[in-house]
């Protein structure tokens, strides 16, 4: 069973968080200010994700993360859907956040009813100082999907 929760900063390890993002410095900068959750099974953090406000109103889920071998499993699901009711009940009315154009993340993110709000061109180029690709393809642009919670 999985059991989630809002956590420090430091309880995360940056490994998990790297799965997610492979830029140590951009981890660590958006770490600063944080508001962090943690899906826990059997007392061991499994999943991880980190917020940040971007206003009043709106926050930007900058990572979310489970490890490798519990991928598929629900951890993220569970883990992400706990995060939107508890801003919901902090009346936050917006998340934002972005991510490829292609891949599982996209479909994940769809799922919960974000959409496509904007396209940022070569932001994978621009941004990282080596290629990232997923199945065997390279990012290029990132998408800017928003959900509105209200």
């Amino acid at each position: 069973m999985i059991k989630c929760r809002e956590i420090s900063v430091e309880s995360i390890p940056l490994s998990l968080l790297l799965l997610a993002d492979p830029s140590e410095m951009k981890v660590r900068d958006y770490l600063i200010d944080a508001t962090c959750f943690g899906a826990y099974r059997d007392g061991e953090i499994v999943g991880a994700c980190v917020i940040n406000m971007n206003t009043d109103n709106e926050i930007e889920l900058f990572n979310i993360a489970s490890l490798p071998n519990i991928q598929g499993q629900g951890v993220g699901a569970a883990l992400l859907e706990f995060v939107i009711a508890e801003l919901g009940n902090r009346k936050v009315a917006r998340v934002v956040l972005g991510t490829g154009t292609f891949g599982y993340q996209l479909t994940f993110y769809q799922r919960f009813g974000f959409r496509v709000v904007h396209v940022v061109k070569d932001y994978f180029l621009d941004n990282y100082n080596e290629p990232i690709y997923e199945n065997g393809l390279q990012h290029y642009d990132m998408l800017r999907l928003a959900l509105n919670i209200e």
